[in-house]
């Protein structure tokens, strides 16, 4: 979306798009699935269980990181990741206030 055009949404409609389309990739997906079920890793592990690059699997990784959805620690040379449990919420939130608005049309045939 054009610089321009995103200042006629609120905050709350650019945030949820950026989350959505850093989550349209299966890569990433898998990643956030990984660390929910590992509550942490480390970058090399990544490698080895998703069998991609480290150089893609580093790209998916700043993707997720710049919406804010994991963090990391520097370990050495290495860095771990985990979910980032704030904004975890916060996505969760934002989602379920989209999906909420969804209301049954009951016996009315809409389309």
């Amino acid at each position: 979306m054009g610089v321009t055009k995103s200042d006629l949404f609120s905050e709350e409609q650019n945030d949820l798009a950026n989350v959505a389309k850093a989550f349209a990739h299966p890569a990433r997906i898998a990643i956030i699935q990984y660390l929910l079920k590992s509550n942490a890793c480390i970058n090399g592990h990544l490698v080895s269980e998703l069998g991609l690059a480290q150089a893609t699997i580093s790209q998916h990784l700043r993707a997720l990181k710049d919406i804010g959805i994991i963090q990391g620690t520097i370990e050495g040379v290495s860095v771990s990741y985990c979910i980032n449990p704030q904004r975890w919420e916060e996505v969760k939130k934002i989602f379920n206030q989209v999906f909420e608005l969804y209301k049954a049309p009951g016996n009315i045939d809409c389309c």
